[in-house]
């Protein structure tokens, strides 16, 4: 007998969990129906989510009034072109919030008060709006908050894939640098900037102030080159640089990541991501070529790496036969075509000089009877000059006397 009341009273309490994880509990007036919030499946774990996606509103006042217990905001598909100071209220306590997802909803501005009251969240995502960070952006209205995340002193992920206007600023890097500095992430693990359209890197230093920086995504923005510094990231492990411009990696760059790799004290090994770049299939792929054979780096996925001939043909680079090009290598181990496209360009016009002069010269001989002709009047003329020039000179010193 006491064993059934045992199980009924355990089944019992499954169900009631059951309900709390499936029905939508009562998010507050103030939600007006639109979310749902209660113990959710999250990351492989129960948490108390407040889900707000796809809701239509247009400010963020419904975030004011989260429940104590929320672990995970998102609040997605919205449109909410400004935050606000204080978006989750000036009053709340929210201990437990360790993420938050305010992905697409078309945020263009993020103010320097925006985010309080969120000492212990983890990650923060922000992919897919259109913020603009820069202070050249809008020659009206200053954009750049450099303390926009500035009180996530414990964020260990910030997501930012897609996050900035198609007509961000060239001087990203800077203003990004800028926020990096004033916003103190010592913290920060995962950094996501994919789709960004990136092409450059003006400022070397842009990720310097992330001294714990892990994990850095780069994919799918325009890069051709690597013309940031790496060696400032001692903990750096993944770089992601698939589907971007690269057509062949300069030795310099190789070199670099072959130098972070050689950091001391490093545990644990840099893997590089190049798929998906339009490799071109000449003799500036040598470099690469030759540096996967040698390197240290982890290299991801190298068989599957690429190169194209005349833009078509799709040819694997660890299987191309670059025995012509070793010729070209240059005296630091490195090949490469630039050095032998300057030597026949110096060696062409060296030619073309040579050519030209052969003419001038056989033209002066064909004509030089026409030349004697045009020329004897004009020196002539000029003797004659010279000589009356003289003789008055000469006679000059007489007319004192």
């Amino acid at each position: 007998m006491m064993a059934n009341l045992g199980g009924i009273n355990l089944l019992a309490l499954f169900l009631a969990i059951l309900a709390t994880w499936t029905l939508a509990d009562d998010c507050g007036r103030e939600f007006r129906g639109k979310c749902d919030c209660g113990m959710r499946m999250y990351n492989y774990r129960p948490q108390y989510v407040v889900n707000c996606t796809d809701t239509g509103f247009r400010d963020t006042l419904v975030l004011e009034h989260l429940p104590a217990q929320t672990e995970v905001v998102i609040f997605n598909g919205n449109k909410v072109e400004e935050l606000p100071w204080n978006v989750f209220g000036a009053l709340n306590n929210l201990v437990n919030l360790t993420i938050v997802d305010m992905s697409n909803n078309h945020i263009r501005e993020i103010r320097g008060k925006s985010y309080h009251h969120v000492p212990n969240v983890r990650r923060l995502i922000l992919n897919h709006n259109n913020l603009s960070i820069s202070r050249y952006d809008d020659e009206e209205y200053n954009h750049h908050h450099p303390r926009v995340f500035s009180n996530f002193i414990n964020l260990q992920e910030l997501h930012l894939t897609n996050a900035f206007a198609d007509n961000t600023s060239a001087e990203l890097s800077a203003d990004l640098h800028d926020i990096f500095v004033n916003s103190n992430l010592t913290k920060l693990v995962k950094l996501h900037l994919e789709q960004n359209e990136i092409s450059r890197f003006n400022d070397r230093a842009v990720f310097c102030d992330l001294p714990s920086l892990l994990d850095l995504h780069l994919g799918d923005n325009l890069l051709t080159e690597l013309n940031f510094n790496l060696s400032c990231m001692p903990r750096l492990r993944f770089l992601d640089l698939e589907r971007n411009r690269f057509e062949a990696v300069r030795p310099a760059d190789l070199a670099l990541l072959d130098d972070v790799q050689k950091q001391p004290g490093r545990i644990t090994p840099l893997t590089v991501d190049f798929t998906y770049n339009p490799f071109v299939c000449d003799c500036s792929i040598f470099p690469l070529y030759e540096w996967l054979d040698r390197t240290n780096v982890t290299v991801r996925n190298p068989e599957g790496l690429v190169c194209f001939r005349n833009r078509q043909v799709r040819e694997p680079i660890l299987k191309l036969n670059v025995g012509k090009c070793r010729k070209f290598k240059t005296a630091d181990g490195s090949g490469s075509t630039a050095d032998s496209h300057t030597t026949t360009l110096i060696f062409v016009l060296i030619c073309l000089s040579c050519v030209l002069a052969v003419l001038v010269a056989g033209l002066l001989y064909v004509s030089k009877d026409k030349l004697k002709a045009l020329l004897t009047p004009v020196v002539d003329s000029v003797s004659k000059k010279v000589h009356y020039t003289t003789i008055k000179d000469e006679e000059a010193p007489e007319q004192y006397v």
